[in-house]
């Protein structure tokens, strides 16, 4: 199993280590949904975490010790989300890359905070993660604001006079999504034909696709998960709709395509501009390819945030998170996504939104 070989390689790397005991490891983790539903994020988080923690330790680790990479669970599940918190904190772990849902960042993110236990997400991009005024969260993507406006700026310039229809699943995710764009197309004077909800988990769209449908809806824009996005898709297109879908960074995974087939050309999405071009990404970008691992979605954001967490330690001379935390936010971090810096709240000052276009062989790219 690819995932298997990042991982094996940072054991290898600590064990040779000068004889390193466990012990003297600097524990850290990677956490998110391993399982349920989104477990295809947790495993781009989870390859991009263990080629970092690979790549530090073949180096000599951190501070003269290594790095021992821990791996917490949230199934994308609130409660779950700060037991996983708790957990990590209670295992000696000072810094944690994650999680993936917002709805599981935010909780989590308060038990980090209590804990003294650092933590910036890859993912998570609803505005509340950073807003609250805690001390440990950082983000190195983008927030649910800045990419509804950049959504609702598009559907303005390519979509005139067309019938939009807004819909959400009720996640902390998907309805700051929906609702961000939502507020940016009525700022600009364009009201929506239909705002709906339906239930995470959903399979059977049937009567939101009738709805749709009836009131001939040229634009559709889905706040929520992938699996939901193409499934309405699909359920879309089998009743003859040729409705424009529109969604976010949670389409960002080839599981969408597994799920809609050729019925998901055409489909848009937002996210940040393809790591996998940047030039500061070509030597990691080379090893993951060596391990036949395509560093899609947030793979690199993650492999970016260790990055940043192992440069601030050596800068500050010490693993203490609030010291870190402060160092973090006063400095530019050199990684794989390009030079990043941090705003007080913890928000990176970089990362815009662009739009992608799914196409007929199942691969997606940016568009202009």
């Amino acid at each position: 199993m690819k995932t298997l070989t990042f991982a094996g390689l940072a054991l290898s790397a600590s064990l040779a280590f000068s004889g390193a005991a466990a012990a003297d490891d600097i524990a850290i983790a990677v956490a998110g949904p391993m399982t349920g539903g989104e477990a295809t994020f947790g495993l781009q988080m989870k390859n991009g975490a263990e080629l970092a923690v690979a790549d530090l330790n073949a180096a000599g680790g951190v501070l003269g010790k290594q790095i021992r990479l821990e791996t917490g669970d949230d199934a994308c599940d609130p409660k779950q989300a700060r037991a996983v918190a708790e957990k990590l904190a209670g295992e000696g772990v000072v810094f944690v890359t994650g999680h993936f849902c917002s709805s599981s960042s935010i909780p989590a993110s308060d038990a980090y905070a209590e804990n003294g236990v650092l933590q910036i997400t890859p993912a998570s991009t609803n505005p509340q993660f950073t807003e609250r005024g805690l001390w440990n969260t950082f983000r190195v993507c983008g927030r649910d604001d800045q990419q509804g406006a950049v959504a609702a700026a598009y559907i303005e310039k390519n979509f005139p006079k067309k019938k939009i229809a807004v819909i959400h699943d009720k996640s902390t995710y998907g309805k700051g999504l929906a609702d961000s764009t939502k507020a940016a197309l009525n700022k600009m004077g364009i009201q929506e034909t239909l705002y709906e909800a339906y239930t995470k988990g959903d399979k059977d769209f049937s009567a939101l696709v009738s709805k749709m449908k009836a009131a001939r809806i040229d634009v559709l824009y889905v706040g929520g998960y992938h699996t939901e996005s193409g499934l309405i898709l699909r359920q879309m297109r089998e009743q003859g709709m040729k409705t424009q879908l529109i969604s976010g960074d949670a389409m960002v995974t080839k599981e969408f395509w597994q799920i809609t087939g050729k019925a998901g050309t055409g489909s848009l999405m937002t996210f940040g501009p393809d790591a996998r071009k940047k030039p500061a990404a070509a030597a990691v970008l080379d090893k993951f390819k060596a391990e036949n691992i395509d560093p899609e979605g947030y793979t690199l954001y993650t492999y970016a945030a260790v990055q940043i967490w192992a440069q601030a330690v050596t800068k500050a001379g010490t693993t203490n998170p609030q010291t870190v935390a402060e160092t973090i936010r006063a400095g530019e971090w050199d990684t794989v996504l390009g030079k990043i810096g941090f705003d007080a709240k913890g928000d990176v000052n970089v990362v815009g939104y662009v739009f992608y276009k799914w196409k007929d062989d199942g691969s997606y790219d940016e568009i202009d």
